[in-house]
């Protein structure tokens, strides 16, 4: 924009409409991918009542920014005007499903659920429309930079809020969820539990208490919490569910079980029970029921993505050719939303694979991918920097200052590597012998390293790992003492006990620091088996690297890279693991991982299938097998189409032991 002039959207603010329209068309000449200019342009042209002229600007603004929610808003603004309430409506949705705190949306989507006679949808977007028109205005605007993941400003605006309002409910809750967005669970955690204690009655503060508790593993005091808001509200299906999924985590099957039959019962349109219910049959080894689980729950909701995908993640189901035509066409319906597409995708991609179709499943699992990450906020660079410095802080020096430091326990084994490396198979092995208990991903090594981190700015530079140098024995001694407390709810007795984090390799220093004595073995999976197979998996949370394949590339190669330093800097802390070596040659490898643990042999290794625990990881029917071979090489079928992987990764295919 040439100096002296005013922009579009100042102009738009105006009033001048014909100005702020030529002001965006020239600002587009310099700029042809400017999102605010182009939205600008689709504003002015909607009040201007060019109404397909800015339906057009606006497909402009998807394709630059497809999950800008105040372009589907100023969609269904322009279908409304059109006479078109499908399409208004449609857009609405999806302009909510991106941006909860969009007001006019939730206000629009309420008359026209009225006017189409749905009044139990009317009646749900009237009441958040009137739960946001209550809120003050800065409240509101935070609420809405949280849904764009602008969260260093959204906390910014909340603390000077809560200032001049030091105990307005709402503000609090809302610093909390920034808290658990920041993955600083402790503040989260303190500010809910006062809101509840300020306002015992506000139920949504207690759901979020609910919430942070769960990820915090205080497992016993999040259903003790869910029971307070089922006795509050007795009957309301949310809050039942909400303790039948608190009964789930601390391992009370059968009574969640029970409560989800009552509410499927009750409300038989809820598809959310079903797949709760599918994951619950699911864990304890009940996988036919889960199937059938799974399944009630798309057919409740033909475009259920989850659903699918669900039934895809068990590895060991096969679509009908029903399913996979059913998948095909929501995929294609506009009316899909962009989650339930993407997890439609990675379905179909699965199903399509088993069929021996792996062109188009490839594509599948591209279109996938790529969705995933167009809602992601993904730094690729930021991963391979972070472990760049532990390697620059994390040195053999460091670790001779510090001998002495940490907590003397034995209990903890470290499972470490990449996702889809073999972590769960080696887990269940180990969790078979009768000295040894299975756990689950434990986070808490993860959540101490954001803790030691603190608050800071994007821009700002990380205080860890770089405050490992200064902290004290007795912190160390503190911190490990903390985890084996917060830890121990896992665990039903046995003298050692597995956390299977694979994200944690880049926490080894850490690790070392807090328990000198503990053991550490990195599950290792040839690159290209290993990177694909990452690839082609929908996680539930977290591995965002996996949603693009220069960026598993990047990934795969920043690993090897810190696992050789942590060979190098603290020698014997770490047992490499060769997935293919486990399949060639279990016993072998099992007496050879018993061996470094300092535990016997014991036969239950080898036929660790048949043990029964829950498994909660996308591997957890394929544990509850014998070994087989067939998945080694799996990823040739794909080899077409994976020419940038193997050249991204040629180093370490070829360094990679035979």
């Amino acid at each position: 924009m040439p100096d002296g002039a005013i922009s579009a959207q100042q102009l738009l603010q105006d009033g001048k409409l014909q100005e702020a329209l030529k002001a965006a068309r020239q600002e587009l000449v310099e700029s042809p991918r400017d999102v605010d200019a182009l939205y600008c342009m689709a504003v002015s042209q909607r009040y201007l009542g060019q109404q397909h002229e800015a339906l057009q600007t606006l497909e402009q603004v998807k394709a630059v920014a497809p999950n800008y929610a105040r372009a589907f808003q100023e969609a269904g603004h322009n279908y409304k005007k059109l006479g078109d309430l499908d399409n208004a409506r449609l857009a609405y949705k999806r302009a909510v499903e991106l941006n909860r705190a969009l007001i006019a949306s939730w206000r629009e989507l309420a008359a026209i659920h009225r006017q189409q006679n749905n009044l139990q949808l009317s009646a749900a977007a009237t009441a958040e429309f009137e739960r946001l028109s209550n809120l003050p205005p800065e409240l509101v605007t935070v609420t809405s930079l949280m849904e764009e993941s602008k969260l260093y400003r959204a906390e910014k605006l909340c603390r000077d809020f809560l200032q001049k309002s030091p105990h307005h409910i709402e503000a609090m809750r809302l610093l909390a969820l920034l808290g658990m967005k920041l993955l600083i669970y402790d503040d989260a955690e303190f500010l809910l539990e006062s809101c509840v204690e300020l306002a015992p009655d506000y139920w949504l503060a207690r759901l979020d208490y609910v919430t942070v508790l769960h990820k915090r593993q205080k497992f016993k005091k999040a259903l003790e919490q869910a029971v307070i808001l089922r006795d509050m509200f007795p009957g309301n299906y949310v809050f039942d569910l909400t303790f039948a999924n608190q009964s789930v985590a601390i391992g009370n099957f059968e009574s969640a079980l029970e409560i989800y039959d009552k509410v499927i019962a009750a409300h038989p349109g809820f598809g959310q029970t079903f797949l709760a219910r599918g994951h619950a049959l699911k864990t304890v080894g009940r996988v036919d029921e889960g199937i059938e689980s799974y399944r009630a729950a798309y057919r409740v909701r033909a475009d259920f993505g989850d659903a699918y995908w669900s039934l895809a993640n068990l590895k060991t189901y096969r679509f009908t050719d029903e399913e996979i035509t059913l998948m095909r066409t929501q995929i294609e319906r506009p009316e899909t939303a962009a989650d339930d597409r993407f997890h439609l995708c990675f379905a179909l991609g699965k199903g399509l694979e088993d069929r021996g179709q792996y062109e188009e499943s490839f594509a599948c699992y591209v279109k996938g991918n790529e969705l995933r990450r167009s809602g992601l906020r993904y730094d690729p660079e930021r991963l391979p920097l972070a472990m760049q410095r532990q390697m620059e802080i994390c040195t053999q020096r460091l670790f001779e200052e510090k001998t002495g430091v940490g907590g003397d326990y034995r209990d903890p084994i470290f499972i470490v590597g990449l996702p889809r490396a073999g972590s769960t198979l080696l887990e269940q092995i180990l969790a078979s012998h009768s000295e040894i208990d299975g756990t689950m991903e434990l986070p808490n090594i993860i959540a101490t390293a954001h803790r030691l981190d603190g608050r800071r700015l994007v821009s700002q530079e990380a205080n860890y790992p770089a405050i490992l140098t200064q902290l004290t024995a007795e912190h160390f001694q503190k911190l490990a003492d903390t985890y084996i407390k917060d830890t121990a709810i896992h665990r039903q007795g046995a003298p050692h006990f597995v956390d299977k984090m694979p994200n944690n390799f880049m926490h080894i220093g850490l690790i070392h620091l807090m328990f000198p004595n503990a053991k550490v073995i990195d599950a290792r999976r040839h690159p290209m088996a290993c990177c694909f197979s990452g690839f082609k998996q929908l996680f539930a949370d977290g591995q965002e690297f996996t949603y693009g394949i220069d960026d598993i590339v990047a990934y795969y190669r920043s690993y090897v890279s810190l696992m050789a330093h942590w060979d190098a800097v603290l020698p014997g802390k770490v047992l490499r693991v060769h997935y293919e070596h486990v399949v060639n040659d279990a016993e072998s490898q099992v007496r050879r991982m018993l061996e470094f643990l300092g535990v016997p042999f014991e036969p239950a290794c080898l036929s660790f299938y048949q043990t029964d625990r829950s498994v909660r990881t996308p591997s957890s029917e394929q544990v509850r097998q014998p070994i087989y071979r067939r998945g080694l090489e799996h990823w040739r079928n794909f080899e077409p189409y994976l020419d940038a992987m193997k050249t991204g990764l040629a180093d370490e295919i070829a360094n990679y032991p035979a």
